[in-house]
């Protein structure tokens, strides 16, 4: 089983290529939800106030996976698409490619289009600094005050991270645990007595 995904780490330098006087910014960014496309696309549409076209792709996910690639007015599947076969052909997940265009005043045709932002998707990808990660799955650990030694006692010796704890007299802790040994630390907590956990 595989629990482990490529995405990158920080936002990509930005790139330049150029086709016939037609000018291709390429960008990638690191994303976690669909809600950061929107700023992203913002910010590039005030650095680059008199470009003709931002398009972009992005995938997000690892076990389901969604994906988009938008063409903004250029030819159908002319840009989204060859972009979006970047960040398949580099293998990535949780990023968003823009490739920012500036029209030349040279038509490339479809063919001259699908190479220029396949090659201006591709230059930003390498500038990128493409990391690995694990899949990881949170849980709910909710118990009474006293059985906090039973539980800690458990994340101590397993090394399970915390990522939030509520510490009253009955207590909720937030675990993240990595996929392949997510179900021994669910079957650990569930046998035991007074202790309810659950995956969020």
């Amino acid at each position: 089983m595989t629990d482990t995904f490529k995405t990158i780490a920080i936002p990509s330098k930005e790139i330049l290529y150029k086709e016939k006087n037609s000018k291709f910014f390429g960008y990638a960014f690191p994303i976690t939800s669909e809600d950061e496309i929107k700023s992203h696309l913002e910010l590039l549409r005030k650095q680059h106030s008199g470009a003709g076209h931002f398009c972009y792709a992005f995938q997000l996910g690892t076990e389901t996976v969604s994906f988009r690639a938008n063409d903004d007015g250029e030819p159908s599947n002319s840009a989204g698409m060859p972009i979006y076969g970047q960040i398949q052909s580099f293998g990535l997940t949780n990023v968003l490619v823009v490739v920012v265009r500036f029209f030349g005043g040279v038509k490339l045709g479809v063919g001259g289009l699908i190479s220029a932002y396949k090659t201006a998707a591709q230059m930003a990808l390498e500038e990128a600094e493409i990391i690995e990660k694990t899949i990881d799955i949170h849980f709910l650990i909710s118990f009474d005050y006293k059985n906090m030694n039973k539980v800690m006692r458990i994340i101590k010796e397993k090394k399970v991270e915390i990522i939030s704890q509520q510490m009253d007299e009955s207590c909720k802790i937030e675990i993240s645990i990595r996929k392949k040994n997510a179900e021994i630390i669910f079957d650990i907590f569930t046998n035991l007595f007074e202790i309810e956990i659950k995956k969020i």
